[in-house]
């Protein structure tokens, strides 16, 4: 889709687009640019977040930034203009947004505000503050003779949503609770979320910030109170808290609630949609890796592995492909719509990573032709770029099985959950030194236990369980490895 538009042969703006997967929504992480700042054709210019992933997005063309339409952490929908781009500075042009704030100042941070309250003509979509119109009154328009010194506490708002030190402005609003000539108070996103969730009411906070401007440290002050002594009656032109001083010290003492989105919010919709459609069945099986362990040693030491990350994994990664490939009726997907299993002809390897974000599963594409040099390559990328919370979209589409190593974390093993649209996953447990009967006498010996989803519309309990086997066989003698590839 079009991402940008042309306000007038100066100002260019750009949109929110589609970073993939016919995504509606996206969440403004970071902007790397402020207003003045000369950008360049494909410079990035910030960080957002979809339900799949975090995804740098470049500006298509040059010039000097003129304004940022949203704040850091505002989700924003497809097709809104988050930016706008000054394409020939110094000429005598601008654009109808850019002469809004002028006529009423206090408007320039409505789409930071996060509470519902927006400019007209825009429609922001704030998840976890909501859309619905606010129950305050907008601050009254002031007259010609008032807008220097509402243009100097805009400026102060944006200025500190923007991360800067606040301009030099009209003296200070004197220190008293409410809001400046009985109009809506002060105060940025995050504080007036943090006022939502201890239940404060920003009308009876006592501001200390510049140009009478509600912080955080303000609202912390005002719920401090509360947890020793009852809150007292405000003036009449305030509004009342709804909750008692016992509630609200009883919920933000007791319980932290956070809004669902991005990444987290796509788990839960794609798990849920798994458990309920696709039937599953689980089987374990428990297996002697010593002789596994042994060749991850010796391949870190081979020359033709200089460079990869060796690690049991791969090697699971391996008896998974050859597992697949001795059954290939295991890798397929089911049609609901045409009824109809459509059998897959390659292999894109998922790989579950946990990540500060939630898991994502990015999949290795074709990772069947891989040889062993090349897989390890793949993981290691992989793993790396997931870390970093830079996998793309595109990386987490196409996946048709998908493992999943439990056993980083300690645990022997579980019952995963499908992928959507996969037909089988596999979960690794912990590798532990045990006892273990071998050769018929008991010694001490590296063991495993794997634990195999698969959809059982797909996968019969015979199939599941030959696939089962064979990666359990390969992990106990890794030179079938050669003999069955």
């Amino acid at each position: 889709m079009t991402t940008m538009t042309e306000t007038s042969a100066r100002f260019r703006e750009f949109k929110m687009p589609d970073v993939g997967e016919g995504l509606t929504e996206a969440e403004i992480l970071k902007w790397f640019v402020q207003p003045g700042d000369t950008v360049t054709d494909g410079q990035v210019v910030c960080e957002v977040e979809t339900a799949k992933a975090a995804v740098e997005l470049p500006i298509p063309f040059d010039g000097v930034v003129h304004e940022l339409r949203f704040p850091e952490g505002t989700t924003v929908d497809v097709g809104q203009v988050i930016i706008a781009i000054d394409v020939a500075p110094g000429s005598g042009d601008a654009p109808a947004s850019a002469a809004a704030p002028a006529q009423e100042p206090v408007e320039a941070a409505g789409p930071g505000e996060g509470d519902g309250d927006a400019p007209k003509g825009r429609t922001p979509v704030l998840v976890g503050y909501g859309v619905a119109e606010s129950s305050t009154k907008r601050r009254p328009r002031k007259g010609a003779s008032a807008a220097p010194e509402a243009a100097a506490v805009a400026a102060a708002v944006q200025a500190e949503l923007n991360g800067h030190a606040a301009p030099a402005a009209a003296p200070s609003v004197p220190a008293q609770a409410g809001a400046p000539d009985g109009g809506r108070p002060l105060a940025k996103p995050p504080v007036r979320k943090l006022a939502k969730d201890l239940g404060i009411d920003l009308a009876t906070v006592v501001p200390t910030g510049k140009d009478g401007i509600i912080t955080r440290e303000d609202v912390h002050a005002a719920a401090a109170p509360a947890a020793t002594t009852p809150v007292a009656a405000p003036a009449p032109s305030q509004a009342a808290p709804e909750a008692p001083a016992a509630a609200v010290v009883s919920d933000s003492a007791r319980e932290t609630r956070i809004p669902v989105k991005g990444v987290r919010k796509a788990i839960a919709q794609a798990m849920v949609g798994s458990a309920f459609t696709a039937p599953h069945v689980t089987e374990f099986v428990t297996v002697d890796v010593t002789r596994t362990m042994k060749l991850v040693a010796e391949l870190k030491e081979d020359k033709d592995m200089a460079g990869v990350r060796v690690n049991p994994l791969l090697i699971i990664a391996k008896a998974l492909l050859v597992a697949i490939k001795r059954n290939p009726e295991v890798n397929a997907a089911w049609d609901e719509a045409n009824q109809e299993i459509v059998r897959k002809h390659y292999v894109n390897l998922g790989i579950a990573a946990a990540t500060p974000r939630g898991l994502i599963v990015p999949n290795i594409k074709d990772a069947h032709d891989q040889t062993l040099p090349q897989l390890a390559a793949s993981l290691g990328e992989l793993v790396t770029t997931a870390r970093d919370g830079k996998t793309s979209p595109a990386a987490m589409a196409g996946g048709t099985v998908t493992i999943t190593n439990v056993g980083v974390f300690g645990v022997d093993t579980g019952t995963p959950i499908l992928n959507p649209g996969e037909s089988a996953i596999l979960a690794v447990g912990a590798i532990k030194l045990q006892p273990w009967v071998h050769k018929g006498k008991v010694k001490p010996r590296q063991v495993t236990t794997l634990a195999l989803s698969f959809d059982h519309r797909l996968v019969d309990g015979e199939l599941g369980s030959k696939v089962l086997a064979d990666v359990a066989a390969i992990l106990e003698q890794p030179k079938r490895l050669i003999t069955w590839a």
